[in-house]
């Protein structure tokens, strides 16, 4: 059985290395303990790239998990369309989420809502702010009642 978890945060992230660890040592805890062998991003920011380095050296260990890049503009599932940072192109599996509305950002808002959904764990840097993209994702995950772990609160 798949057990799914994601990741959702910042562009930014402060004390790297120390939130890097954490993610490390998390997640390493739910592979372990509760067969967590899924993981999706979406690919945008410091954070999402922090998570993904964090699976892939897991990986290492681990090699039956997987790393999910989760689209939202079916133009990304061609590769040469891709994000072109190097935490882009190591997935074992891309998806694509079709978008019911046809702006950026919406796009993006829906393709979280949809990861949150399909995830039975979330994993957050998020602080509380309105216009974040991160906590906008952290407070769908409330509503829906997921568990999930925010590293900044």
């Amino acid at each position: 059985m798949n057990k799914i978890c994601s990741f959702f945060g910042h562009r930014k992230v402060e004390n790297a290395e120390t939130v890097f660890k954490d993610v490390v040592n998390l997640v390493e805890k739910l592979i372990r303990e509760k067969g967590y062998n899924i993981f999706l991003f979406g690919g945008f920011g410091e954070f999402d790239e922090l998570c993904h380095n964090a699976i892939t050296v897991l990986k290492e260990r681990y090699p039956h998990i997987q790393r999910v890049y989760c689209v939202c503009d079916e133009k990304q599932l061609k590769k040469i369309k891709r994000c072109q940072s190097s935490f882009c192109k190591d997935y074992e599996r891309t998806v694509y989420f079709a978008p019911t509305f046809d702006y950026w950002y919406t796009r993006i808002y829906y393709r979280n809502c949809e990861m949150i959904k399909q995830s039975e764990c979330i994993i957050f840097y998020a602080k509380r702010q309105k216009d974040s993209g991160a906590y906008k994702a952290l407070q769908y995950a409330i509503k829906y009642k997921k568990e999930y772990i925010n590293l900044l609160s």
